[in-house]
């Protein structure tokens, strides 16, 4: 039997991602907030693991203050530190390490497969470092990209929902920006995928036809047969979340070259499909 641990596996992907690799007979373990505490539980963990799934991090999705800005660093950065020093001090050295990255590291000036253009906000940087601590290991390293995780039992859709089931959602600011998202069924088979192939490399973890905030809106709308007259100023989402807002305001188009050329099957490659599936 293989053995997974998992970093952040009490959040809605990790929970979704223990569920399903322990349905395929895996072994999975958390490493909790108190393992990376102790240097030698942590090592225990990652020498007797297979494979590293490294999701740990604080939501991005707040009020960027910069004591908040501290932490999205932190549990990004110092967390991936300890789990590649962890593999690097093994003997016997997991065979893969994927490590979460987000598809706000390029710019949104056009379309971008995995050879996109970097911006150069704090964002962008954030997973530039991220990404580099992960590639430290001394073993295979993949690194997933995520657009934003579409599922019914968490994530984003699931703060977002509500306002559209009582006819009062619509689009933020513009409705122009674009929108990088995949379904969850589509994730979690992505990790299988490169698991059982173990491949390195960097992967946009989003859906074959990204699309915009209005595009969002009117798929949403349509499932639910509910109105989409109610748009959001982004005045408002700058109150509320400071320079957070940028994340639902200034959207990064992103496709998933790596993975289709690599011959994977996307289950949900529009809007609408998700969407559907989901409510």
């Amino acid at each position: 039997m293989k053995t997974i641990a998992i970093t952040g596996a009490s959040g809605f992907v990790g929970t979704s991602l223990k569920k399903y690799f322990e349905n395929l007979e895996y072994k999975v373990v958390a490493i909790k907030r108190e393992f990376l505490k102790d240097k030698d539980k942590l090592q225990e963990i990652v020498s007797s693991s297979d494979i590293i799934i490294n999701l740990a991090g604080a939501n991005i999705i707040n009020r960027w203050s910069q004591e908040y800005k501290k932490l999205l660093y932190s549990s990004r950065i110092d967390t991936t530190r300890k789990v590649v020093e962890a593999i690097n001090n093994s003997e016997k050295k997991p065979k893969l390490l994927i490590s979460t990255s987000a598809v706000g590291i390029y710019d949104n000036e056009q379309r971008y497969d995995e050879n996109g253009q970097y911006s150069n906000d704090f964002l962008s940087n954030l997973c530039q470092n991220w990404e580099n601590e992960a590639k430290r290991a001394n073993t295979k390293v993949s690194i997933f990209r995520f657009g934003i995780v579409l599922g019914k039992d968490g994530g984003a859709l699931s703060k977002m929902i509500l306002p559209f089931k009582m006819g009062v959602g619509g689009v933020i600011g513009s409705g122009k920006q674009a929108f990088s998202y995949i379904h969850i069924e589509d994730l979690l088979n992505a990790y299988k995928f490169v698991i059982e192939n173990c491949i390195e490399d960097t992967f946009n973890l989003t859906a074959p036809q990204p699309t915009t905030n209005y595009g969002l809106t009117k798929a949403l709308g349509k499932a639910l047969n509910r109105p989409t007259i109610f748009p959001v100023p982004e005045f408002v989402l700058k109150l509320i979340f400071s320079e957070g807002a940028k994340v639902l305001t200034d959207g990064q188009e992103a496709v998933p070259q790596k993975l289709l050329d690599l011959g994977f099957k996307f289950k949900y490659n529009n809007i609408q499909e998700t969407v559907d599936s989901l409510v």
